[in-house]
């Protein structure tokens, strides 16, 4: 049995994450988000607020079983979160606690009990980091989004070093999926021009109808997943999976 761990599984690109790896009769996937809205006799849901440092700390042992006839286990770091739309000095302090509890901390302390539970195993076992392009480009108004995606991606950078330092056999990769047609496009498009040079840019992507559906990516992406590993290639864009 080929095992998933899916954050933010409730919506979005997590729900079709989730539908996707569930189209293959073989998988069975543990959903963490703070709803439950997939109902399959292959999916369980773990209820959690992964903005809730504390509620992660006390249940984040919960998410990672002992499963004895796993023939894989793969973690996908894919609850994120905007955060506000506004410029560096103009947002709450406790913006930038939010923005990077979500989208830095909780999958880095995902990752590395991920990494604790699995490292003696002997089958293949992957962490998959959603990141985004905007982690190699600075784009104003999401200054924390940049910077917690662009901190994901050395982090997962670092961790694959550590894991070919040990010879553990474990990927780890981070995955720019794209403009994708999820909740967040909405807001993104809903956002003040002032505070956000490239408004007009991502309305027009939507108004022509050149986001990615959702489906669609993760199809890609969980066929990629189900591959022998043979890339070397740490940070990915959907595209390299064509």
């Amino acid at each position: 049995m080929q095992y998933y761990i899916i954050t933010g599984a409730s919506r979005g690109l997590g729900k079709a994450l989730a539908e996707a790896v569930l189209s293959y009769p073989d998988t069975k996937v543990l959903g963490v988000s703070r709803n439950a809205t997939i109902e399959h006799e292959r999916y369980q849901h773990q209820p959690l607020d992964l903005s809730d440092m504390e509620a992660l700390q006390n249940n984040v042992t919960k998410i990672f079983p002992a499963w004895s006839d796993a023939d894989s286990i793969t973690l996908i770091n894919n609850a994120g979160v905007l955060g506000e739309i506004a410029y560096v000095g103009e947002q709450t302090n406790e913006h930038y606690n939010f923005v990077f509890d979500v989208n830095l901390v909780a999958p880095a302390m995902l990752m590395n009990t991920f990494l604790s539970a699995y490292s003696s195993l002997n089958v293949p076992r992957t962490v998959l980091n959603i990141s985004s392009g905007a982690a190699q480009r600075p784009v104003d108004g999401w200054g924390a989004y940049c910077a917690s995606k662009a901190a994901l991606e050395m982090l997962s950078q670092v961790a694959q070093k550590e894991q070919d330092l040990r010879g553990s056999g474990i990927r780890i990769r981070a995955l720019a999926p794209g403009v994708v047609d999820t909740g967040m496009q909405e807001q993104i498009r809903g956002a003040d021009g002032q505070s956000f040079s490239e408004a007009e840019w991502f309305k027009a992507l939507h108004q022509d109808k050149k986001l990615a559906a959702s489906d669609e990516v993760a199809g890609k992406t969980i066929r990629w997943l189900r591959k022998e590993y043979l890339e070397t290639k740490i940070l990915l864009r959907v595209d390299d999976f064509e």
